[in-house]
């Protein structure tokens, strides 16, 4: 079974906004699952972590740890907002840099 890797925006300026970031990455992975793949989303994986995801020396753990996965995996999708987030652009970066496929949510669910 091929593996992909949900990228998109995590952090918001408001807790609103952190749900619904969550759960536009909750719903894409739904639709991957659905089609045969295997997925990855990290949103879920540490969501509502509060401070310990973002604050202090704990946050670039957070973000190499997230990079450690995406290299594990077979192909990364983008959401369609991910280039409105620093991280999505850097595993974006690290997919195309470590031969990974990588889809847009904007060209619909791939297929494995």
């Amino acid at each position: 079974m091929r593996v992909i890797y949900v990228a998109g925006p995590y952090r918001s300026t408001t807790e609103w906004g952190l749900e619904q970031n969550i759960r536009h990455a909750e719903e894409a992975a739904r639709q991957l699952w659905a089609a045969g793949w295997a997925v990855i989303c990290p949103h879920k994986n540490t969501a509502h972590f509060g401070g310990a995801v973002d604050d202090g020396p704990q946050h670039d753990l957070w973000l190499q740890g997230d990079l450690e996965i995406l290299r594990r995996c077979d192909a990364v999708f983008m959401l369609s907002t991910w280039d409105e987030s620093s991280g999505a652009r850097g595993e974006q970066e690290e997919a195309i840099k470590s031969g990974r496929r990588v889809y847009y949510e904007t060209d619909g669910i791939p297929m494995p």
